[in-house]
């Protein structure tokens, strides 16, 4: 049983992790992104489970590393990190993997969000890299996953100067697909899940798999791969059902084959 997370049983296709250490906003110990991983990796094995959704609370996604347990780490902790091998397994997650977002998502919680496929923002939401004030740098991907999404200019700005940005200016850079009252948050991102869902679980991996190589390959070596996966998809069931469904006017019947 998880400690910092509630894990609810699939719905629609869609599970829904929320992190809880709200005493401390949602900060990321070790301990909660052991737990992190551990699900996601439960979740990748379950045939029930097409997506994710990851929250936190109204006032925070999370606000961070926790500062108090990283202050405890000298160089030699902090080389031999065990958080560098809980961050690999949330990036390698091969389902959709979506943030709900409400409240601070700064440091290490926008770190997560940009681990994250698709990002639902509470109009709320605040993303933020601070850990210049520290005197250090985003540890986890935030130079660069943060660059890749929105830009360098103002990647730097929030690099730099630890300012966050709010929700509406996140969507406008990039960072966030959409932005939702609050309260619906999470409501919409289920949404998002369960339509996923629906689709062809394999031609819904490889697609996944086919974007990311745009943000890590040249043009070329990505369109090679697209057109591979496109080519092994030919061979499904599911893509059978999915063109005689078409053709016939009726929903698709996908069964992951």
């Amino acid at each position: 049983m998880p400690r910092y997370l509630v894990v609810q049983a699939p719905e629609d296709g869609v599970r829904l992790i929320t992190l809880q250490r709200p005493e401390a906003l949602n900060a990321l110990n070790t301990e909660l992104l052991a737990e992190l991983a551990a699900e996601l990796d439960s979740a990748d094995r379950d045939p029930a489970i097409a997506a994710v959704v990851i929250t936190g609370n109204r006032k925070a996604f999370a606000a961070g590393a926790d500062i108090r347990e990283m202050a405890e780490r000298d160089l030699v902790g902090i080389l031999n990190d065990p958080r560098v091998a809980h961050w690999q397994r949330i990036a390698a997650f091969s389902k959709p993997l979506i943030a709900a977002v409400n409240g601070f998502a700064l440091g290490g919680g926008c770190e997560l969000v940009m681990c994250a496929d698709i990002v639902i923002a509470g109009e709320d939401a605040r993303f933020g890299q601070p850990e210049i004030n520290l005197g250090i740098i985003p540890g986890a991907g935030g130079t660069q996953r943060l660059l890749r999404a929105v830009g360098k200019p103002l990647a730097m700005q929030m690099v730099l100067t630890g300012e966050p940005i709010s929700a509406r200016h996140a969507q406008q850079a990039g960072l966030v697909s959409e932005v939702s009252q609050p309260e619906l948050t999470v409501e919409r991102a289920m949404q998002i899940g369960a339509a996923i869902a629906r689709k062809a679980p394999l031609a819904v991996r490889l697609a996944k798999e086919a974007l990311l190589k745009a943000a890590d390959t040249d043009l070329a070596t990505g369109l090679r791969f697209e057109r591979h996966a496109f080519t092994l998809l030919a061979g499904t069931a599911d893509r059978a059902e999915g063109i005689r469904a078409f053709q016939e006017k009726r929903p698709a019947h996908f069964q992951g084959q």
